[in-house]
């Protein structure tokens, strides 16, 4: 069972649109409503592969309560925290070749209580888990260090922590020494202050990243593929998609597949890469079920490209 915590999570909407024209009159030809947050979204991809998941995550207000409803709607078990405030609403603009521009709001203001009930319920919940995946950014009134008091007490508890952050909170949490974590390309960069321009690059910045606490690095490149990096070394990965549909959530689906696969090694590396070449493919923030996967594309190897540049890089 994966038990994921989602400090702020989101009612999301996607618009598909031929074309983003600024300051038109737009007529969708697709929309969807999904359950938002980084958190939400593994336990949705960890929910569609056919694993028991439990979302912890505070909720207020109606779009808290639709948020809720369309995750019991996917067969996953909510554990909420009543806020005072509004569980906030994002928006989605995605055109024909990929390109997704996104609004998200802020979100709620916690206050001392509820961070307290937060942490609490997770801790009531935390035994049945094999892992505990906190994932995404943190509301107004959660301090930076609030992840790593979190991974601190898991820890403590004898659980295991996968960490989806950035910024000060993910290197305040690296302190505590997470299990695995899970930076993009950017947050890499973030985290140890030089620009990425090669995938040599970024595996040099994870392996920084371990110095800084991480016990394994499981680090997405986009369009290039994966890396992990733990004490047995370090392992590519990476799968051909021919048309992106929407990468909102990809990032997520590739936890869980990692999760749901172990959370260790080249095979959990190949299934999170599955996972996340799935996920591209699908609208909005659908997660891939085991009928989207396509292991047979999946490449994974110890012969890291290092002298490849990044489609994407990041500074």
């Amino acid at each position: 069972m994966i038990l994921t915590v989602t400090p702020n999570p989101s009612l999301d909407r996607t618009y598909e649109v031929p074309r983003l024209d600024r300051g038109e009159v737009l007529r969708a030809t697709g929309d969807r409503m999904d359950p938002g947050g980084k958190g939400v979204n593994v336990s949705r991809a960890v929910a569609a592969a056919g694993h028991r998941t439990l979302a912890v995550l505070p909720l207020g207000g109606p779009a808290g309560d639709v948020v809720a409803g369309l995750l019991e709607t996917e067969g996953i078990s909510v554990a909420p925290v009543p806020v005072a405030g509004h569980t906030r609403s994002n928006i989605s603009v995605a055109e024909p070749d990929g390109t997704l521009t996104k609004i998200n709001a802020a979100g709620p203001e916690l206050a001392p209580a509820e961070a307290a009930s937060l942490i609490d319920t997770v801790r009531a919940h935390a035994a049945g888990a094999d892992w505990i995946a906190c994932c995404g950014s943190l509301p107004r009134g959660l301090a930076p260090a609030w992840y790593a008091e979190l991974v601190a007490r898991a820890h403590r508890a004898g659980g295991r922590i996968a960490l989806d952050a950035s910024g000060p909170p993910l290197v305040a949490a690296l302190r505590e020494h997470p299990d695995v974590v899970k930076p993009n390309a950017e947050e890499l960069a973030q985290a140890t202050g030089r620009p990425l321009t090669t995938v040599g690059d970024a595996l040099r910045a994870a392996s920084d990243v371990r110095d800084m606490g991480a016990r394994a690095v499981l680090a997405s490149l986009g369009a290039d593929g994966q890396l992990l990096l733990d004490d047995s070394g370090a392992y590519f990965g990476s799968a051909a998609v021919a048309a992106v549909r929407s990468n909102v959530g990809a990032g997520d689906a590739s936890l869980a597949g990692f999760l749901a696969a172990g959370g260790t090694g080249p095979d959990a590396l190949a299934a999170a890469v599955a996972h996340g070449a799935a996920a591209v493919r699908l609208p909005g923030s659908v997660m891939p079920a085991p009928a989207d996967l396509d292991p047979a594309a999946v490449t994974v190897t110890t012969d890291v490209p290092l002298d490849r540049v990044l489609k994407e890089p990041a500074t």
